[in-house]
């Protein structure tokens, strides 16, 4: 999918809004997501860390589940700010793509509107999905 310029702002402002609300006490990064789904919609998520520091979800993961749980099933875009322009984490590359093609574009920002785009697929390269467990049954 090609995202507009309109689209690709929308998405970064709404995760750097995101990363306003992460709880992120122990690290001190904090981390927006937004993601955009094949009818339109579009849901965000801030990191949530904990005491015990396993317990933690990242604001990709947060995002995705609150898109899941309202129903949604496809992802077309994902937008992620952090202070630095950090990319999603192996577990957050691996469950979006559960719901994404690997082509789906990918918004690495910061908090000042800065971006670029990747793929998913140069995100993780290879990827493991539901189409490998079809093909070996």
């Amino acid at each position: 999918m090609k995202l507009s310029l309109e689209d690709c702002k929308k998405l970064i402002h709404e995760a750097t809004l995101a990363r306003t609300r992460a709880y992120a006490p122990y690290s001190n990064y904090q981390v927006g997501a937004a993601i955009l789904t094949e009818d339109g919609q579009l849901f965000t998520g801030g990191n949530v860390e904990n005491a015990v520091y396993p317990l933690g979800m990242c604001a990709e993961r947060v995002a995705i589940a609150t898109a899941i749980a309202t129903g949604a099933r496809r992802i077309v875009a994902l937008a992620v700010v952090t202070a630095n322009g950090g990319t999603p984490c192996g577990a957050c590359r691996q469950v979006l793509r559960e719901f994404a093609d690997v082509d789906i574009p990918v918004l690495i920002g910061t908090p000042d509107g800065a971006y670029h785009e990747l793929r998913l697929e140069e995100l993780l390269p290879e990827s493991f999905s539901v189409t490998d467990l079809k093909e070996a049954q």
